[in-house]
């Protein structure tokens, strides 16, 4: 059963950090990229960091670049997602994703989401 649990959600308030994480199972993880998405109540599903399969290449959107860090451990089949100076129109669940082509066809699947909340 292909797996993808997030982890490391919580209530902070403004400036504050917090590290999530996105645990792997069910398939080969170093050959997926990985990416974060987050959905706020109202709003449309966004993306927010991509990581490719080795790690070589990595995105984020223009709202999280210089306070977010995606990083991944192929050898813990993991992904992360470092937030710091975290403000309010950051609270979301944040989902975790894999992707990868394989023989010909996509593979794609999503976590389950961990909720952000960040307030004073």
């Amino acid at each position: 059963q292909v797996q993808l649990v997030e982890s490391g959600g919580g209530l902070v308030q403004p400036g504050e950090s917090l590290r999530l994480s996105c645990a792997a199972s069910g398939f080969t993880f170093s050959n997926y990229a990985m990416s974060w998405y987050r959905q706020a109540p109202g709003k449309e599903r966004e993306f927010v960091a991509g990581i490719s399969a080795a790690g070589a290449d990595i995105n984020y959107a223009a709202s999280v670049k210089g306070r977010f860090t995606i990083s991944r451990d192929n050898a813990k089949n993991t992904v992360y997602l470092q937030m710091n100076s975290l403000k309010p129109e950051d609270t979301a669940v944040y989902l975790c994703y894999a992707r990868a082509r394989i023989a010909f066809r996509w593979y794609d699947y999503w976590g389950q989401g961990t909720q952000v909340t960040v307030s004073s």
